[in-house]
């Protein structure tokens, strides 16, 4: 891992980690909701199906925010729109931590669904196309990462901060990532493909969509790929949303785990995310980024009775960690396939609206996992779980299967 960075000039790794941390703290500061819901729920005195609705909101208002900062990168430049992005999810995240009622908050995570929509595409596109063909599965797959990081970040502030400064603290704590725009500011370069564009546009020998209107015209040129993508993105949001928002609810109410039990567990699954994302992404290099996929997601199947079934804190780790490998592991393929999908001229907007648009349509899987265990099984989350798992995987790889291999595409043009 360290070999493949010192590979790297500096402005290939500021770019790198500028991107990675940015995409972190995007989901730390997504997850702290996830970690929230029984308190959250316990203010506004409602059931922990009506506070996963802000979860739905975020997830649902995501493709907007993908589509309005992938415009914004495609034609202001990739760097000032990140930057832009993190200032606009940190202030909704503070908000979030004064909201006096729960349809206030439910609003503020929609708007904060928004700026999370932006940053993934964004960040993906200026660390893509700045780093070198060799080894980007290797990058793909810790930069997807990021996400698990986010994940981790949030389960060690569960542990610290909830039980002394409650779910408000914690969302206060959310700010943090407003300093990471002082690094950008400082130390990152725009795209060195996207300034060969805009130096190609001002000769006047291309040019590029300068509206949302244009910019939809050139999603509709592409408009079966697009689709495809889509599809394939709602079984991969489904099958990491599936089994990270309300399993650590599951820990804490069906298995009576503590809350620094649940921390520590969460921590653990995400050390394992973080190794399978990194393994899968590696492995794609060689293997190519579909059979990366669908490996993983079929690896998690035999998994499902540890993970969900165990009744020891020692043993759900050990699923949880496992469960987690496989299912990042196969995400860790997901900025490298996306973007070698892509063609040049849409690369900022469409990988980062057919994401969104799969969070789009996965949006409910939670209220529908938390309405199910109340309703059909008495509380008991864990047989949902398992059939969440079981279908998606399946599903996942069938679909990752039938698609095409574009490993190794050139990303040195922006447009």
């Amino acid at each position: 891992m360290l070999g493949r960075f010192r590979e790297l000039n500096a402005e290939q790794r500021n770019a790198f980690v500028a991107c990675f941390l940015g995409w972190t703290l995007d989901a730390f500061d997504f997850f702290l909701t996830v970690f929230c819901i029984g308190p959250i729920a316990a203010e506004f005195h409602v059931y922990d199906a009506q506070v996963a609705l802000a979860v739905t909101l975020t997830l649902a208002f995501r493709p907007v925010g993908a589509l309005l900062f992938g415009w914004l990168a495609d034609r202001y430049g990739r760097r000032p729109t990140l930057m832009a992005n993190i200032l606009c999810f940190t202030v909704l995240e503070l908000a979030s931590a004064f909201a006096p009622t729960l349809p206030l908050f439910l609003v503020l995570r929609s708007l904060f669904g928004v700026a999370m929509g932006g940053e993934w595409g964004t960040g993906a596109a200026l660390a893509l196309e700045t780093l070198p063909t060799e080894g980007r599965g290797f990058f793909s797959g810790l930069l997807q990462e990021g996400y698990a990081s986010g994940y981790l970040l949030a389960a060690v502030a569960n542990w610290l901060m909830l039980d002394r400064f409650g779910w408000r603290g914690m969302f206060i704590a959310g700010a943090v990532p407003a300093l990471l725009v002082v690094y950008i500011r400082a130390g990152v370069k725009e795209s060195p493909a996207w300034e060969r564009e805009r130096e190609a546009r001002l000769a006047g020998s291309v040019r590029v969509e300068s509206s949302f209107g244009e910019k939809l015209g050139a999603i509709r040129l592409h408009l079966p790929r697009f689709l495809f993508m889509v599809a394939m993105m709602f079984f991969f949001t489904s099958f990491s949303h599936g089994t990270q928002d309300l399993y650590p609810r599951f820990l804490k109410s069906n298995l009576k785990f503590s809350t620094a039990t649940v921390s520590r567990i969460a921590i653990l699954y995400n050390l394992g995310a973080l190794a399978g994302g990194i393994t899968f992404g590696t492995i794609s290099e060689w293997l190519g980024r579909r059979r990366a996929i669908v490996i993983a997601a079929l690896l998690a199947i035999p998994i499902i009775p540890l993970w969900a079934f165990s009744h020891s804190a020692y043993t759900v780790a050990v699923g949880a960690v496992l469960m987690q490998f496989m299912v990042q592991g196969a995400w860790g393929v997901v900025p490298a396939h996306l973007n070698e999908m892509s063609p040049a001229s849409v690369r900022a907007t469409l990988p980062g609206v057919a994401y969104q648009l799969g969070n789009l349509l996965s949006a409910w899987n939670i209220e529908m996992q938390a309405d199910a265990t109340r309703v059909w099984f008495g509380g008991n989350y864990a047989p949902v779980l398992a059939a969440t798992v079981l279908a998606v995987s399946v599903l996942l790889a069938l679909v990752v299967g039938l698609g095409r291999e574009a490993k190794g595409a050139d990303l040195s043009r922006a447009g």
